[in-house]
C-alpha cells in the first residue's frame, strides 16, 4: 500500500523560546525556524503541546505563525495547533491560523472534557469545515484524557480536508489497524515509536526529538523508504539515548534545555511548567552525548 505524505515526512513541533520575564523571544523563534528548516525538515509545528500552546495568547500564536512563514518562506510546510477543548475556541483558532499563513491545522482530541466518540467526531468536523486548511488529527489520550477510537478515525478521514493523524496512542496494533481499513497518512507522535510506527505503514514523524537529531531522523526514513531496514534500525539504536532523555520529564522543558545546550534559542519556559535543573540538565548532556548530539 503506497500512502502519500501530505506535508511532507520530517516535521518538528517547535518550542517557544521566551525570554526571562517570559516574553516570547521573537528572534529566537525566527532563528529556531531557521535551524529545523536547515536541518531534515519537510515541516514544522508550532503553537502544539511542545510549543506551550496552553500558556501562549491568540495574539502570539499568531505572530509565531507569520514569524516562522517569515524565516522559512517556502522552504517547508507550517502546521498551526489550534486545538482547544472548546470547540468554538478551536474554530477561532483555525481561522485565525488560516489568516496568519499556515499550510495546515494540527487538532487535538478535546481534554479534560472526556467527550464520548460523537462528540469527539462533531468536533473534528466543526474545525475541519472552518477553513480551507487540511487538518491533521491529534490521537494522544495520555493528555486529552480519551482517545480517537479506531471507528472514528476511519469515519473522519471520509471528510476530504482531514488528510493525517498524528498518532501518539501508544498502542501500534489498533494504528496497524486503522492503516489498513482506511489508508489514512499516519505521523509517528511520539519518537521512540518512529521506527516502529513505519514498519506498520506510518508515512513519517510529528517529532520533539527533531529539535537535536533532524538530520539524523530524516536519515532513518530515507533509509527505511530506501528498503534498507538493517540502516533504520541503526540510527533508531543510535539515537534511543535522547529519545529517551528528552523525555525523562516533560518535553518542552528538556527540549528547551537541549536548546540551550546547542547554543540555540531555547530560553525559559512559563508555569505550570519549570526550568530544567541542573542535575536535570547534567543528565539530558549525557544522553544526548551518548547519542552523538554534538554540544557546546
Amino acid at each position: 500500500m503506497h500512502i502519500h505524505a501530505p506535508f511532507g515526512r520530517m516535521l518538528t513541533a517547535m518550542v517557544t523560546p521566551f525570554n526571562k520575564d517570559l516574553s516570547v523571544d521573537w528572534a529566537g523563534v525566527d532563528r529556531l525556524a531557521r535551524h529545523l528548516a536547515d536541518n531534515g525538515h519537510d515541516g514544522i509545528v508550532v503553537n502544539g503541546t511542545t510549543g506551550e500552546a496552553p500558556t501562549t495568547k491568540p495574539e502570539e500564536k499568531d505572530e509565531i505563525i507569520r514569524v516562522v512563514k517569515a524565516a522559512v518562506g517556502d522552504r517547508v510546510k507550517i502546521l498551526a495547533g489550534a486545538g482547544d477543548n472548546e470547540t468554538s475556541f478551536s474554530v477561532d483558532q483555525a481561522k485565525r491560523a488560516e489568516k496568519a499563513g499556515a499550510d495546515g491545522i494540527l487538532i487535538v482530541t478535546p481534554y479534560y472534557n472526556k467527550p464520548p466518540q460523537e462528540g469527539i467526531k462533531a468536533h473534528f468536523l466543526a474545525v475541519a469545515n472552518s477553513t480551507d486548511l487540511p487538518v491533521m488529527m491529534y490521537d494522544i489520550p495520555g493528555r486529552s484524557g480519551v482517545e480517537i477510537e479506531s471507528d472514528t478515525i476511519v469515519s473522519l478521514f471520509e471528510h476530504p480536508q482531514i488528510v493525517a493523524l498524528k498518532d501518539a496512542k501508544g498502542n501500534v496494533a489498533a494504528t496497524s489497524w486503522v492503516i489498513k481499513r482506511c489508508g489514512i497518512p499516519v505521523y509517528s507522535g511520539d519518537d521512540i515509536l518512529n521506527l516502529p510506527l513505519l514498519s506498520v505503514g506510518a508515512v513519517g514523524f510529528v517529532s520533539v526529538c527533531g529539535h537535536t537529531v533532524g538530520n539524523e531522523l530524516k536519515a532513518m526514513l530515507d533509509a527505511w523508504f530506501a528498503n534498507n531496514a538493517e540502516r533504520a534500525c541503526e540510527i533508531h539504536q543510535q539515537l534511543l539515548p535522547v529519545f529517551t532523555g528528552t523525555f525523562r520529564t516533560q518535553g518542552a522543558i528538556l527540549t528547551k534545555a537541549a536548546m540551550n545546550l546547542m547554543g540555540l534559542p531555547g530560553g525559559f519556559t512559563r508555569l505550570p511548567l519549570v526550568d530544567a535543573t541542573e542535575a536535570q540538565i547534567a543528565q539530558l548532556r549525557e544522553d544526548l552525548q551518548q547519542g552523538g548530539v554534538k554540544l557546546n
